[in-house]
């Protein structure tokens, strides 16, 4: 039986929105509504460090602006990861008892960064942690002692093949080519991979739409939701776009919303967006609704997107 279609937008409330965020959710909707499918918004506000309530109501405030509704989601609590650690950690025990599950003493600054989607320029390889391989009395001894461990979960050597739907297949050997990789920080804040992946499962997820430097990640989540006894959903990746010194950053604040709303109307960036993504040929005004009927992933490029940070073009 064929899966209804449902796509989701899934920010992190961890500073404004800039243009590369609103180009991923113009395209996230635009897959689903093509589709006929219905839309959700999940804010992943799992970090208590980097995020912030005026963020999330932000970043809502800059869909609507644009144009893009959802039918389910934020502000519902239950679409907050805030307050969703109860099923993360439901699957953490099931980990466990598979036998997955062992404790890590690696870096802080490791930790700390898996309770976010990674970066570039953030580690996501794990060439061999030693504490996968302690012996029962050290672990126990470490345990005892007043630092307490990340957890980790232990992957197969397997490889796993994701059909991206705009990058087509991509290939990943789970343990030479990842590793094994955070779940729980040490902190008790549940990291990235398990969340998302526990979230898109729950919730019916049918269409992941996100940037290209999240595409690594894809089989590790494939892989945990089919461990967790769920179906993976179909995964559509999008070039960057980025600025003469690289990826923009909402932590640099790269060509934030809230500086674009001042001097630039909705359909206008709407249209700009649309002509970077190549759905138009020229930029110029036009509302979400109006682009569903050009919408083809056929079209969108595969190579990065150069835009001027100044002028807000390429």
């Amino acid at each position: 039986m064929e899966r209804s279609v449902t796509g989701r937008f899934a920010p992190s409330p961890s500073g404004y929105m800039h243009l590369g965020n609103l180009l991923a959710m113009l395209l996230a909707w635009l897959d689903c509504r093509a589709l006929g499918g219905r839309m959700i918004f999940r804010m992943e506000d799992l970090d208590p460090v980097r995020t912030r309530a005026e963020y999330a109501r932000a970043l809502a405030a800059d869909l609507k602006w644009l144009g893009l509704d959802w039918d389910e989601g934020y502000p519902d609590p239950a679409y907050q990861q805030a307050n969703r650690t109860d099923l993360y950690a439901n699957a953490f025990r099931s980990l466990e008892r598979m036998g997955l599950v062992y404790p890590c003493w690696c870096s802080r600054a490791q930790r700390l960064a898996a309770a976010s989607a990674p970066h570039p320029g953030e580690a996501v390889h794990d060439p061999g942690c030693r504490c996968a391989h302690m012996s029962a009395a050290e672990r126990a001894a470490r345990l005892a002692s007043d630092r307490p461990p990340a957890w980790k979960v232990r992957v197969p050597d397997e490889t796993v093949t994701v059909e991206d739907g705009h990058y087509g297949v991509y290939t990943q050997n789970l343990a030479r080519e990842g590793g094994d990789f955070i779940i729980r920080r040490a902190d008790g804040v549940y990291a990235y991979q398990l969340a998302v992946s526990v979230d898109d499962m729950l919730m019916g997820v049918t269409r992941v739409v996100r940037g290209r430097d999240l595409l690594s990640s894809a089989p590790r989540q494939a892989w945990l939701i089919r461990l967790l006894g769920g179906t993976p959903p179909e995964y559509c990746h999008l070039p960057l776009l980025t600025g003469m010194e690289g990826k923009l950053s909402k932590r640099l604040g790269s060509l934030s919303t809230q500086l674009i709303r001042l001097d630039t109307t909705a359909e206008e960036l709407t249209g700009r967006l649309a002509w970077l993504a190549g759905l138009l040929p020229a930029p110029g005004p036009v509302t979400p609704r109006a682009l569903i009927g050009l919408f083809s992933w056929d079209k969108v490029p595969k190579e990065d997107i150069v835009v001027d940070e100044k002028a807000a073009g390429p």
